[in-house]
């Protein structure tokens, strides 16, 4: 095994959105791990709406729940103390600390922005007291001049926190050599001197060939090239926000399984288990697509409920939704999902916009009032169908009541969640990380109508990934070039 030393803080920022900046800090942190290192990673701020609940009650970033997995330590909020969570095209809610703090529209957060960055530097400093080496995931690019101004995410931190910087290309995408350099020229002079090393992420094909390139990169920007990374095929690393666009049909699966993906869709990595699984073919339907046949459609969580609905609406959804009930497929909604299986909707105090009401499906007899306070807990218990165990966490902001609830679809330790219909067709819960558990992905699978589920641990499968990628990192990058 590769050995090295704690090196303090090192940062990676990426020329782009989804360049890498997550995989090579989650391969960072199970290396470092391996080798007996105290690590920790950390994003000071995220923009996504996929998120994790801490074991005291607190949300961050998912992805950050995801390194921490690799640095074999439990996830907690100072790992990702400014987490925002849009809600409309310039607004989002913004949480500090893993509490929700205040919804602001991009303007005022851009002034919001100075007392975020205390509170980034707080949860730093807490890290550093107690870990070896941070490994710190920027966001977007550094090169988003625009944002320049009291950044806290990218370079505004690494100048702030005085550490060195690894910049992440994707040649995936195209044009690998152009982002690098253009990214190092809208930099100032100070900001580019903190830039170690470049690493080229998702590369296929013979390095031979590129190898011309990497030479005039380095000529070029007298920056080494520490390590281009291959495209693993099949890799599965739970994403921080977009939805895979892999969509992985398999056209002989047994059981076929369709989720509408709302504008707002949050949590969807409740589905990898079942996008993963080898008898499932499960399919995300898109704006302006119809709702194919299939045996289960299940309505994710969403951050805008309302507005998610009426939308759902106009693309005609709903009532493809009934004609699948009335062919006798299943129905499952998850934690915003649920929500719009009820009668009614109420937003008394305006939280996602502006105050009303608005009828739901009308599938379960159930009405849900939204309130200012988010219930941010991690849970356990047991499914109402053939008793098997789930683990998850609950991020809502809301309260259901009706008679629908006297038949509840999971039994938790703190008390009864969810609820199931008469017919025992529909399902609906508050539960993010309903398939986690194999016992309940195969319980749940059965229900829909899949005969002899085959058992998948996700659980196992996705450290499995990790150490696969960790490898692969350390096969192709130069690890002494980090420290």
């Amino acid at each position: 095994m590769t050995r090295f030393e704690p090196h303090g803080t090192l940062m990676i920022q990426g020329t782009t959105s989804d360049a890498g900046k997550s995989t090579v800090v989650t391969a960072l942190c199970r290396l470092q791990a391996r080798a007996g290192i105290r690590v920790a990673p950390f994003k000071p701020q995220n923009m996504a709406l996929n998120s994790a609940v801490t074991e005291n009650g607190g949300e961050i970033g998912r992805a950050q729940a995801v390194q921490a997995q690799a640095a074999g330590i439990a996830p907690e909020t100072d790992l990702n103390p400014v987490l925002l969570k849009p809600e409309t095209d310039t607004g989002a809610q913004i949480i500090v600390d893993g509490r929700p703090v205040a919804r602001m529209d991009a303007r005022h957060y851009h002034d919001y922005k100075t007392t975020a960055m205390q509170a980034v530097l707080a949860a730093y400093r807490r890290l550093q007291d107690r870990f070896d080496s941070i490994i710190v995931e920027g966001a977007g690019s550094p090169a988003e001049i625009n944002l320049r101004d009291r950044d806290i995410a990218n370079m505004g931190f690494a100048e702030t926190a005085d550490c060195p910087v690894v910049l992440v290309g994707d040649i995936d995408r195209g044009g690998v050599f152009a982002q690098l350099v253009g990214t190092l020229e809208l930099l100032a002079p100070s900001e580019r001197a903190r830039i170690h090393g470049f690493i080229i992420n998702r590369f296929r094909g013979d390095i031979a060939l590129l190898e011309p390139g990497l030479d005039w990169l380095t000529q070029r920007t007298g920056i080494p090239v520490l390590g281009v990374l291959p495209w693993l095929p099949g890799f599965h690393l739970e994403a921080e926000d977009a939805i895979a666009t892999e969509q992985r049909t398999r056209d002989g699966a047994s059981l076929k399984v369709v989720v509408p993906a709302l504008p707002r869709i949050s949590n969807h990595t409740d589905f990898d288990p079942l996008r993963l699984h080898p008898q499932v073919d499960l399919r995300f339907v898109g704006p302006g697509e119809a709702i194919p046949p299939a045996d289960l459609i299940v309505l994710p969580g969403s951050k805008s409920v309302m507005a998610d609905l009426r939308w759902l609406r106009e693309q005609g959804w709903d009532e493809a939704i009934r004609r699948h009930l009335r062919y006798g497929g299943r129905l499952i909604g998850i934690c915003g999902g649920f929500q719009m299986l009820g009668s009614m909707i109420h937003d008394p105090q305006g939280i996602e916009g502006t105050a009303g009401s608005l009828p739901g499906l009308d599938l379960l007899a159930m009405e849900t009032t939204l309130e200012a306070e988010k219930c941010l807990r991690r849970v356990s218990g047991r499914l109402a169908i053939d008793d098997a165990p789930v683990t998850g966490y609950e991020i809502h902001m809301g309260r259901t009541r009706g008679p629908a609830l006297d038949q509840p679809a999971v039994l938790l330790e703190h008390g009864e969640d969810g609820a199931r219909s008469a017919d025992d067709r529909i399902l609906g819960t508050y539960l993010h990380g309903l398939f986690v558990s194999p016992e309940a992905c195969s319980a749940l699978l059965a229900w829909a109508g899949l005969r002899d589920p085959e058992p998948l641990d996700y659980a196992a499968l996705r450290d499995r990934e990790i150490d696969r990628l960790a490898d692969a990192f350390a096969r192709h990058v130069r690890m002494d070039g980090f420290w």
